[in-house]
């Protein structure tokens, strides 16, 4: 018996996955320019921490900050000393 080949069946394609059309792509989040220090990254400069922050209080990836992963660990740190010290949500 012969094997069966791979048909394309129509609504079956990659064009037919959800989302896949161009107009419904993401725009990447602007990366911001890293014009501070490391020490510049504390705990009590609420305002800096702010810009790494979403609406939601989520920490941005570094997908989106476009921070080197030392700094960024250090944000994270920074951001979760900020919520225990009631200076963020």
């Amino acid at each position: 018996m012969p094997r069966k080949t791979h048909t394309e069946k129509p609504g079956h394609g990659r064009s037919a996955r959800k989302g896949s059309t161009s107009s419904e792509r993401r725009t990447p989040r602007p990366k911001p320019k890293i014009d501070f220090t490391v020490d510049a990254l504390d705990f009590k400069n609420v305002n800096l921490l702010r810009q790494f922050v979403t609406d939601q209080g989520r920490i941005l990836p570094r997908k989106y900050t476009g921070l080197p992963a030392h700094y960024q660990r250090r944000l994270g740190r920074a951001i979760k000393r900020a919520r225990q010290a009631l200076l963020m949500k």
